[in-house]
């Protein structure tokens, strides 16, 4: 299966904020969204990625003063990208093997057009076995 598919069923809405947003603003829209990660916009341009773990890493190591800073302080800003073309299955060693929740989906012309998650993935994964569960239970009966 391609990313592409995987967005056609979930569609391609993704939170973003820009980089100048304080992390109180991106915990309030993570919590309402009921996401793990968002993505930092600068324009058009993808500037990086903040997830929970984020928040929670520099809270630790900062305080609560980090509530205040702006997002760009604690985002990754080497982001992990993939295309709709791409097929799953690598995406889904290159999430578990660099231990990524969240995985931007770019265009040819790097814009933004998705985001895929593990949660995703193994969503995927899941309908794959049941599906297949189905066909040998058909064939076994049939």
């Amino acid at each position: 299966m391609r990313i592409a598919d995987v967005l056609a069923r979930k569609g391609n809405a993704v939170l973003t904020v820009p980089p100048d947003a304080p992390v109180t603003e991106l915990l309030a829209v993570l919590a309402e969204r009921n996401v793990g990660a968002a993505v930092v916009l600068e324009g058009e341009r993808l500037a990086g990625i903040v997830s929970e773990r984020d928040v929670v890493r520099h809270l630790h190591q900062r305080g609560t003063d980090l509530l205040a800073a702006p997002v760009s302080e604690i985002m990754t800003s080497v982001v992990a990208t993939c295309r709709g073309g791409e097929d799953l299955q690598t995406l889904s060693r290159t999430m578990t093997e660099r231990r990524i929740r969240h995985i931007p989906v770019v265009d040819d012309q790097d814009r933004l057009a998705g985001i895929v998650s593990i949660g995703d993935v193994v969503k995927n994964r899941i309908d794959q076995l049941e599906e297949h569960r189905d066909q040998l239970e058909a064939y076994i009966s049939g």
